[in-house]
């Protein structure tokens, strides 16, 4: 604790001091005395000598987001409000006398009104999830006025609107337990959700064109995991010295999937941008769980094995191991032309997403040089919602997808296949995710699970032959305007394996290609990507 007092003493002084320095920055009168006239120059020259140290701190963090690095931070700051608790949920490094981000404020936003309180029953399609974590975001706004606005992302407004959106998605201000039988839920009692604000020198135009890396989600998404029990959500708004915002997100994978996190997103900015009256035109969550249990006695169909692809299952204790060596983390843009282009070239017809995986699928296997006779696999999400009967709705609040997966050799996929035929060999396995083929799915996870309790398969990197493809389209991933404008960019902060491709849409009709790769390979796949569309 004295450590810490001695910081934020020194972060006062400091401040007091540049904000003398900027008090006497004018000419000085003539009756001021020598002694007053040297004190002003000595408050200059620390003035700049502040400046110079803020623009090299800045010049270190441009580096290491650019090179992916991460800093150990060593420096912990503490800023609470009347909810806080007595720890800080933020840390950052000391550079010189600036910090990259300077927490100023975090608490915990709880719902604005009374809300259910019990265990909230997990599915096993969501246990599967269980290890996995918290999925980390950032949203990057950009101010219209080029600077800094008193009201531009008014963090009361925003504590307000997030309070209202907890009443309707109250399982994101609860906490992961287990109940008597010791079976994961989350425990709903309206804790809250993390709410943190901070400050960074750095600019909108320094961060958008950055890639996801571990420095990326360190400076701008809440540290959730300094908690427990596990928090469902925390929220960073970290204000930067533009007067733009990044928007840093984390939450949990156990409780909702991306259709249903971007659905929360878009509740809480238009709480945000249209006040109460938002209310009778927002679409409420499902939280009814119940259709998506197993069967008793389960029933697996014979053929369900080879259609769907259960993550591995890891003991809750075992982190995620990255792969190998170094990842590279690239951001590739297909124009809306180019888009079209792949989905002529599917003569058999396919969907954007269908069009677009066998693309990408057939460049990452040539990319990688893979022994022709190598059998390569492709594993991706299927949105199962419509599949069952009756159909869960578009607004079920939980995990409502499960992995499906195709293969082929690679000298097929590489050479002797057209992208039509690949493009088929997706859909195929999408439309065959009927009621019983997801049934016999939560049915096997249901077992799976409660053996990988004794059993657990170790690691997490995924073969050099696997590719898994990840589609946040039809998400409205840029439809959460807060009431200053839709973001310019939102991306995963991190992405610590390779093997990984996230497809989001473009604001005018393209697709951005968040490909997370091995660094040996990038410049063939990008030659690749773009050759002949």
């Amino acid at each position: 604790m004295d450590q810490l007092a001695r910081s934020a003493a020194a972060v006062s002084s400091r401040t007091a001091a540049s904000a003398s320095g900027s008090a006497t920055s004018r000419p000085d009168p003539p009756h001021r005395s020598a002694g007053h006239r040297a004190e002003a120059q000595s408050r200059r020259s620390a003035a700049a000598v502040e400046q110079e140290e803020q623009e090299q701190s800045k010049a270190a963090i441009l580096t290491d987001l650019q090179k992916g690095r991460s800093r150990r931070a060593i420096v912990h700051t503490t800023v609470s409000s009347s909810s806080s608790r007595s720890t800080s949920a933020v840390s950052t490094r000391k550079m010189g006398v600036h910090e990259e981000v300077r927490v100023t404020e975090w608490c915990m936003v709880t719902p604005s009104e009374e809300t259910n309180r019990h265990g909230l029953w997990l599915t096993p399609i969501d246990l599967t999830w269980a290890t996995t974590g918290h999925t980390p975001t950032v949203h990057l706004y950009r101010s219209d006025s080029g600077g800094a606005v008193d009201d531009f992302f008014d963090v009361a407004r925003l504590k307000a609107a997030l309070a209202k959106a907890l009443v309707a998605f109250y399982p994101l201000a609860g906490r992961l337990g287990v109940d008597t039988d010791g079976r994961p839920q989350i425990d709903c009692a309206g804790q809250g959700v993390l709410f943190v604000v901070a400050h960074s020198v750095l600019t909108v135009d320094d961060l958008s064109s950055f890639q996801p890396s571990p420095e990326l989600k360190r400076l701008f998404v809440p540290r959730v995991e300094d908690y427990s029990p596990s928090l469902m959500c925390g929220v960073q708004v970290n204000f930067l010295k533009c007067g733009g915002v990044a928007l840093g997100v984390a939450m949990h994978h156990i409780a909702v999937d991306a259709i249903g996190a971007f659905h929360f997103f878009r509740t809480w900015s238009t709480f945000s941008r249209d006040g109460d009256a938002a209310a009778t035109a927002l679409e409420r969550p499902c939280h009814d769980r119940t259709p998506l249990r197993a069967r008793s006695p389960p029933v697996i169909h014979p053929d369900a094995l080879t259609l769907f692809c259960p993550p591995k299952q890891q003991s809750p204790s075992e982190e995620p191991k990255p792969s190998p060596g170094a990842v590279a983390n690239q951001i590739f843009i297909l124009s809306k032309d180019q888009v079209a282009a792949l989905k002529r070239a599917c003569t058999s017809g396919a969907s954007t997403f269908c069009a677009v995986s066998a693309h990408v699928w057939r460049c990452v296997c040539a990319a990688r040089r893979l022994p022709p006779d190598a059998t390569a696999r492709l594993i991706f999400p299927a949105n199962v919602r419509a599949s069952l009967r009756p159909q869960l709705p578009d607004s079920y609040f939980g995990n409502g997808i499960i992995m499906l997966g195709v293969t082929g050799k690679v000298q097929d996929i590489t050479s002797g296949e057209q992208l039509d035929s690949i493009a088929c060999r997706i859909r195929g396995a999408i439309r065959r995710m009927d009621d019983e083929m997801v049934r016999s799915a939560i049915d096997y996870m249901e077992i799976a699970g409660s053996q990988s309790q004794t059993d657990a398969p170790t690691g997490s990197i995924p073969p050099a032959t696997d590719l898994r493809v990840v589609s946040w389209k039809g998400t409205l991933v840029y439809g959460t305007d807060f009431g200053w404008g839709k973001p310019l960019v939102v991306l995963r902060a991190e992405q610590p394996r390779a093997g990984i491709a996230y497809l989001i849409d473009g604001a005018d009709g393209s697709m951005r290609i968040l490909l997370s790769a091995e660094p040996a390979i990038v410049n063939d796949l990008q030659r690749l990507l773009y050759a002949n569309i």
